[in-house]
């Protein structure tokens, strides 16, 4: 990137000017990744201070069983198949419970796109959920999900949102959205919820009162016009909706564990490397940029690792996510161990490390505890990226 060009941009964001889909463009080709982290740590800063943000939840997958077989992902599993499984309600609530002591304020529900589970499942787990844990926040099910249960269920989004409200949803998760541009989406997806129903559902959740995360899988076959596009969409429905509370890049991941059962159902992997951490980097710095709406970007530590994770604060992300537990659609594929869970006092040490303020949140962004950051009296304390 020429010198003229660093300058505008440079400008561009400092008077808070929106960036167009060139400027994303040509961000994603500069090669001075300290520079362009620097430029979204600025932002981050304007919008966040030095706090990152973190939460106490645990994910489920209530199960594995689904209809699609999308190149990508290999938590996936056919009926019958030896690891498919499917959790009863109670042993779902059980699994929740168990970490009623450590002050659980959220649980992250995504699943496979059961064939033969019937539509009232789910709002009777949400229900479930709900009773066994009054005080937690259910964020469940993706676009895709939703526009399944209207298949099964023969009512519309409006409707299922509704019940599923009523049951105690508070937000649906931001999955489903991969890459949202046709020229890549046709290889990587095995649904039919694209564009027009993933937007459509989440506008529909927005319009309900809800606020929903939104997600960008990254590093497979796409290009870097493919991710500006992808976040453009979504902010230019955020002008309309503001109902985005937090973008989440994914970092796509290979399938090294599956394939000891001779099974790689990975299709990508043969013709894909993985994104790097300075790909990673990148990806966080100019989505921050790019997604000027959204107050918040988030690192998902199981995707990216802890260092990686740590190093996104530093490169636009102000959300650590939370303590996780068990995350079976990363985990059933990677062999880099990331932990299946972090505690409360492993986040706050992770983000001192990184040298911020940690602050505890809920589901809505709402703050719950605020703690104090890393000592700046003593010289050897981190302190997050001057700006």
């Amino acid at each position: 990137m020429d010198a003229g060009l660093k300058r505008e941009l440079e400008q561009k964001v400092r008077a808070g000017e929106r960036l167009t889909r060139e400027d994303g463009i040509a961000l994603y080709a500069s090669d001075d990744l300290a520079w362009l982290g620097g430029l979204a740590h600025e932002v981050r800063t304007r919008k966040n201070g030095d706090v990152v943000h973190f939460n106490v939840n645990r994910h489920l997958n209530m199960t594995n069983v689904c209809t699609a077989s999308c190149a990508y992902c290999s938590f996936q599993r056919k009926p019958g198949e030896k690891d498919a499984y499917t959790m009863r309600i109670e042993e779902a609530v059980g699994l929740a419970k168990a970490m009623e002591a450590e002050n659980l304020t959220e649980l992250h529900i995504v699943n496979g796109l059961h064939p033969n589970l019937p539509w009232r499942y789910y709002p009777r787990s949400l229900s479930a959920l709900k009773e066994a844990l009054p005080d937690v926040a259910l964020k469940a099910f993706t676009a895709t999900e939703i526009h399944h249960f209207e298949t099964i269920s023969g009512l519309s989004a409006s409707e299922i949102l509704d019940e599923l409200i009523e049951a105690g949803l508070e937000s649906l998760t931001g999955g489903g959205a991969e890459i949202f541009d046709w020229e890549v989406r046709q290889h990587i997806v095995d649904h039919n919820t694209h564009w027009e129903d993933w937007s459509r559902i989440h506008r529909l959740a927005h319009e309900k009162g809800l606020k929903t995360p939104a997600t960008m899988l990254y590093g497979h076959i796409e290009e870097p016009r493919h991710r500006v596009d992808h976040v453009l969409r979504l902010r230019e429905m955020q002008d309309e909706t503001g109902g985005f509370q937090v973008f989440i890049p994914l970092r796509y991941q290979h399938d090294f564990v599956d394939m000891k059962d001779g099974k790689v159902r990975n299709r990508l992997q043969a013709r894909t490397t993985m994104a790097t951490g300075a790909e990673a980097l990148k990806t966080f710095a100019v989505s921050r940029l790019l997604f000027d709406n959204v107050p918040h970007v988030k690192v998902f530590w199981v995707m990216h690792g802890v260092q990686t994770a740590q190093l996104a604060l530093q490169h636009g992300a102000d959300d650590m996510d939370g303590s996780v537990v068990e995350y079976k659609i990363t985990h059933d594929a990677d062999d880099f161990g990331t932990p299946n869970k972090l505690g409360r006092e492993d986040l706050l040490d992770l983000i001192r490390d990184a040298g911020f303020r940690p602050v505890e949140r809920n589901t809505r962004y709402e703050i719950l505890r605020e703690y104090p950051g890393p000592d700046a009296d003593l010289r050897e304390s981190p302190q997050p990226m001057r700006v």
